[in-house]
């Protein structure tokens, strides 16, 4: 039976896409296919691996019932007002059960500007691999379902390879789609992507200004798991925030090594702007973006109304991530921000690894104590056990909220060097470990900590 491909966003007016093919890449191969991911979307083993589907994936014909498109965009990149954007290497094929299928790296678009539409096998690699562990964490995520290599040349500092991969969201809708119609001074077209948006996605909302809120609130929750899981985005631009709050665009991403607040992922952003602690504040600025984009609909009083929401849905969410990570109790109180706190301030002081931190506290207290070579954790712990939820069930959800296996840059790049010399063996062994990073590995190299030379290792937006 054919797949069953709907294009919702082709009946937007023709302002907001140009419809445009991919262009394919040279002697394309099937690196890896997200065989779990296929499932939910209704595609069969067969149809994942067949000659049809690397076609498409590689940027050939697309399946039947497609209908490619690229989408125009504006947005803020590190504060500064960037103009016109859009899907310079993308292309939105259609939508199946409910959700995106993105093809980037798909070849120059009307939107590439200087760029030549592809992206490279590296960055290719992180995103496939990101967007799968951070659903597996409960984060909500962009995933991939395939990931194709080729032997074409791109040059980004040096010469690498060309590669594609097949995304999946929700959405594709970003905060600067309405960014780029409100500036353009063509305030009907952003309600004509309200009204799709709301339609699509937001079915119980009482008009705009509660269906700003919603997106208040869904942001917040999203900085509230990054923060949690102590991931970094790298480049926080309005053009990369999902209007669903749904993580977007994974370029120079990390998650902490050493707990260090304010940690910075990518070796671009030299003023620190899009540092680990400063994420929440940047969601709430990037909001303020939006807001602005929307004040044609939504009245100043009810736009900061919603606004408000922001600080207090953060902090709760935040909160009780923490606690669900320590095996606290769920209703949070002062004594629970205080242990929260105090915990950060002594791995910070210490220098201790986050998740290995956090996933021995779950384990051991005493091995979690002999982590401190120049700080006594006594009185934090005698606090910690008051308060911790007893019982082993407990105990056991608590180890089901800290993995075991973490996306380390230096484990990520191991599995990059490999594949770029033709073996994927390891980055189908690490995907493998992903998929349960609650679990103990089968490949134990999975659960190593980086050497001090490898810790915080940043990186370049080019991909």
């Amino acid at each position: 039976m054919p797949l069953a491909f709907n294009n919702s966003y082709a009946s937007l007016s023709d302002d907001f896409y140009t419809l445009l093919a991919p262009t394919p890449i040279r002697d394309a191969y099937l690196i890896h296919a997200n065989a779990s991911l296929a499932l939910e979307l209704g595609i069969s083993a067969e149809m994942l691996h067949s000659e049809e589907m690397l076609v498409c994936a590689s940027g050939g014909a697309p399946l039947a019932g497609m209908q490619p498109l690229s989408q125009v965009y504006s947005g803020h990149q590190f504060g500064q007002w960037a103009g016109q954007l859009g899907d310079g290497r993308g292309i939105l094929l259609g939508e199946l059960n409910g959700h995106d299928l993105h093809l980037k790296g798909a070849g120059k678009t009307p939107y590439s500007r200087f760029g030549d539409g592809r992206a490279v096998l590296r960055s290719s690699i992180r995103e496939y691999l990101c967007g799968e562990y951070m659903h597996q964490l409960g984060v909500s995520t962009s995933r991939s379902l395939t990931l194709v290599g080729s032997s074409e040349p791109v040059w980004r500092e040096s010469y690498e390879t060309a590669a594609m991969i097949i995304r999946t969201a929700e959405s594709h809708v970003r905060f600067g789609h309405f960014e780029h119609f409100h500036y353009g001074r063509q305030p009907e077209k952003v309600k004509e992507l309200a009204d799709y948006v709301i339609g699509k996605h937001f079915p119980g909302v009482n008009g705009y200004a509660d269906w700003f809120t919603e997106v208040v609130k869904r942001t917040a929750h999203l900085m509230a798991q990054w923060q949690a899981v102590g991931f970094t985005h790298g480049v926080m631009n309005t053009d990369n925030m999902s209007i669903l709050g749904i993580t977007l665009d994974y370029g120079p991403y990390g998650f902490l090594d050493d707990y260090v607040a304010n940690f910075v992922c990518n070796h671009s952003d030299h003023q620190g702007r899009y540092a680990f602690d400063r994420q929440p504040s940047i969601g709430l600025w990037n909001l303020n973006a939006l807001a602005m984009s929307l004040s044609s609909l939504i009245d100043g009083a009810d736009l900061r109304n919603s606004l408000e929401q922001y600080e207090p849905t953060l902090v709760d969410a935040y909160l009780k991530a923490m606690a669900a990570r320590l095996g606290l109790p769920n209703d949070i109180d002062e004594d629970t921000e205080k242990l929260i706190a105090q915990l950060l301030a002594l791995l910070e002081k210490e220098a201790c690894d986050y998740h290995d931190a956090m996933r021995t506290l779950a384990e051991d207290e005493q091995h979690f104590a002999a982590l401190f070579k120049n700080q006594d954790p006594t009185d934090w712990l005698t606090a910690y056990r008051d308060k911790r939820t007893p019982g082993e069930d407990a105990r056991e959800a608590q180890r089901n909220k800290n993995p075991v296996v973490v996306l380390r840059n230096h484990l990520a790049q191991r599995v990059i060097g490999a594949a770029e010399q033709g073996n994927t063996t390891l980055l189908n062994s690490f995907f493998e470990a992903l998929q349960q990073p609650f679990t103990m590995p089968v490949d134990t190299q999975w659960l190593e900590v980086p050497k001090q030379e490898d810790k915080s290792l940043a990186l370049s937006c080019s991909s």
